[in-house]
């Protein structure tokens, strides 16, 4: 019996390693066929198709430009989409509340500063940083003018029943705006017709000549107490600000916002052309500062030197006009040229699988069809198993040259969920670049390619996970918006941007497309250039059955 029982035994593990054998057979077979290439293919064909969409342009009604990360300060004439102007008003906030600035106060300078984006290129031996300013449009000089706002910013819109936000919106300084009157309302602090960036490296030197300080380039203005052209506008800062220490005007943040309702900056064309940059308020370092000296507390000190700084905080507006016009496009059958337009400009939409296909005399939606062909699902829609492995799917956009001729074409374009105003699910698995943004997320949102000359081809746009989730995941098939970027990175994080529509209809712009003045032309699903036709491309795998 012993025997017999042993003998069981080892049927019964040379079973089980049988089986293992076997099972290890499966699991390498299946491991082979999912490593598909073209030398390796023999359970799978290696195929690609072109979908038909629907693509069509659509002009952008007014942007808000509150809150905006960064702003616009000038003007850009672009030789397709005309001029844009963009001017900004601020709120300013000291960190110092109910200042008490002393006894025998004497205003010696006050100096407003706003940084370039910029690059340090070389240094010199005496020291000195050469600098590239980024971000700049145009070489011509423009009209600058800085006045004190007269227009209150409120932080909450009075005719919310819940205390929302309050938006202001890109065109509320043109025509009979009561913005546009009041921030004109207040005193003319400085004015220059022929401004232009500078992108010399700032060198701070005290009364003798020597270097005391340096720092980037940057909008800065200066006036100086013993500059008898300046005396005007150290009169003003002394009574707007010295004078009122110790009074209400400045107790608080509130009353302060009150009293001194912001700075506007306004740019305007200079014989039809200018400069426009990007400037950045939000910096630390972007502030009026008022040098001051007053009594050492001290009986036999010296007079002591002190500042008070104001900083651009708060909020802040960028007003944008374009003399450009732009009629919405096709939206059934889709057109020719795409127009992408930065600011309060123009958009395209994207719709995948739009239109009817028809199949043995069944009239199929196109998406549904091409659902079908890809993947089962059950009764309910749901999904049970792949048919065809889907390994990559692109949106390819080509450059209408003929229409980009002089313009300062983007480097990258933003597709996005229009639906939920949202990134697609590409964007977050790929890479992100936060040091130079303009090589950030590549493999979803594919740089400009350009010729030798610098002229447009195409950009690149991978969708596989979004059509991956459309079929696996049952995800709607939602419209997608396509719009220039200024920083694709800002997308990560950011809120939502409000268009103003009349009809209410709650649609919403992303914040880097607001932040740029570039503009380009693309070639749609409905032109009769068939080789730069916008297609969705699919490749993927199938059994050879």
């Amino acid at each position: 019996m012993k025997r017999k029982k042993i003998a069981l035994r080892n049927v019964v593990i040379l079973s089980l390693l049988t089986s293992f054998f076997i099972a290890c057979d499966k699991d390498f077979a299946t491991l082979e066929s999912d490593i598909v290439t073209n030398d390796n293919a023999t359970n799978f064909n290696g195929l690609s198709r072109k979908f038909e969409v629907i693509s069509y342009s659509k002009a952008l009604d007014p942007v808000q430009t509150n809150a905006l990360p960064i702003n616009l300060l000038g003007v850009y004439n672009d030789p397709l989409y005309g001029i844009t102007t963009a001017s900004v008003v601020s709120q300013l906030r000291s960190n110092l509340i109910d200042p008490d600035f002393g006894n025998n106060v004497v205003l010696d300078s006050v100096v407003i500063s706003i940084p370039y984006f910029s690059t340090a290129i070389e240094n010199t031996e005496e020291g000195e940083t050469i600098y590239e300013l980024d971000s700049v449009f145009g070489d011509s000089p423009m009209k600058l003018s800085i006045y004190e706002s007269n227009y209150f910013l409120r932080d909450f819109d009075p005719t919310s029943s819940i205390n929302d936000s309050q938006i202001y919106y890109s065109n509320q300084t043109t025509g009979n705006s009561p913005i546009s009157d009041a921030l004109l309302e207040g005193t003319l602090l400085y004015e220059k017709d022929n401004f232009l960036p500078d992108e010399r490296q700032i060198v701070l030197k005290n009364e003798d000549g020597e270097v005391t300080g340096r720092s980037v380039p940057a909008l800065r203005i200066s006036f100086k107490a013993n500059v008898a052209a300046d005396q005007d506008e150290i009169e003003y800062w002394e009574q707007k600000i010295i004078e009122k220490s110790g009074s209400p005007e400045l107790s608080n943040i509130n009353n302060f916002n009150d009293y001194f309702r912001g700075i506007y900056f306004k740019a305007q064309a200079d014989d039809g052309t200018g400069t426009l940059s990007l400037l950045n308020f939000a910096s630390t370092n972007a502030n009026i500062t008022l040098h001051y000296t007053r009594d050492n507390t001290l009986t036999t000190g010296d007079p002591v030197q002190s500042t008070y700084v104001l900083n651009f905080t708060g909020n802040r507006v960028n007003f944008l006009s374009n003399d450009f016009m732009l009629s919405d496009g096709n939206e059934n059958d889709g057109d020719d040229k795409l127009y992408l337009k930065g600011g309060e400009g123009s958009m395209a939409v994207i719709k995948l699988f739009d239109g009817e296909n028809t199949d043995e005399n069944i009239l199929f939606n196109s998406f549904e069809y091409f659902k079908n062909e890809f993947v089962e699902i059950d009764e309910d829609g749901k999904f049970i198993k792949s048919k065809k492995l889907i390994n990559e799917a692109n949106l390819v956009f080509y450059v209408d040259q003929a229409s980009v001729v002089g313009l300062e074409e983007p480097d990258r374009i933003y597709l996005y969920d229009m639906k939920n105003n949202a990134p697609l699910i590409d964007y977050f698995f790929d890479t992100a670049n936060t040091t130079l943004p303009i090589n950030s997320r590549t493999g979803h949102l594919g740089r400009l390619q350009r010729e030798d000359d610098g002229k447009g081809i195409r950009y690149k746009i991978r969708i596989t996970e979004h059509i991956n989730n459309m079929l696996i995941r049952d995800s709607t098939n939602v419209e997608l918006g396509l719009v220039v970027s200024g920083n694709i990175n800002l997308e990560s994080n950011s809120q939502d941007f409000d268009v103003f529509n009349p009809d209410d209809s709650n649609e919403k712009i992303p914040v880097s497309s607001i932040i740029t003045p570039r503009g380009t032309v693309l070639y749609g699903n409905n032109t009769l250039e068939e080789e730069k036709k916008l297609y969705l491309e699919i490749f993927y795998t199938e059994p050879n059955n």
